[in-house]
């Protein structure tokens, strides 16, 4: 289970970045290389529910192990597990955070787009939480390869956050100009 957990959990955050980066090209109104604006959307969807998919047997997987020792009330509430109490606490809250963002994307409908769109900024804290539970939490945080991965994530996911915050944003300049987005 302990392998599976670490697997499952490196595949999540993978998952995960890719959301972050597909999210910020979408709202950019760009498309990307030749697929159109949709079609980012629904990858960013699609990749983000995979990425879920993947958290839930990260997490699973890890209260069926004897080793983490996960109890229900860890999952949810932070820093009180046995276990690297911070670091697992990290988790938590990055698990909360993106259970807030699952929440409001499924009802989307009702509770209107100001709200939803005030909550999925969530995503932007939840992150670089879910990054410092691997590198604090993680087995093969030591690693090279891992090193090397979260290195390269976060230079990419600043990237696109420091693009996503420019003026060059196509979103922005659109909305400086008076038109409408």
């Amino acid at each position: 289970m302990w392998a599976f957990g670490r697997a499952s959990g490196f595949i999540s955050l993978a998952l995960f970045t890719a959301s972050v980066l597909l999210g910020i090209v979408n709202r950019s109104g760009r498309p990307l290389l030749t697929l159109p604006r949709f079609s980012i959307s629904i990858l960013h969807r699609n990749i983000a529910l995979l990425a879920t998919v993947f958290l839930g047997l990260h997490v699973g997987s890890l209260m069926l192990d004897p080793f983490a020792r996960l109890r229900p009330v860890d999952v949810l509430v932070p820093f009180l597990g046995s276990y690297r109490p911070l670091w697992q606490g990290l988790g938590t809250v990055a698990l909360d955070l993106l259970l807030a963002v699952v929440v409001t994307a499924l009802l989307r409908q009702r509770i209107g787009p100001r709200v939803f769109k005030a909550v999925h900024w969530f995503a932007y804290a939840a992150w670089p939480v879910a990054m410092a539970h691997a590198l604090g939490n993680g087995t093969d945080a030591g690693s090279a390869w891992f090193l090397a991965l979260a290195v390269a994530s976060a230079a990419v996911v600043v990237g696109a956050l420091l693009w996503r915050l420019s003026a060059t944003f196509l979103e922005t300049t659109r909305a400086r100009e008076g038109r409408p987005l």
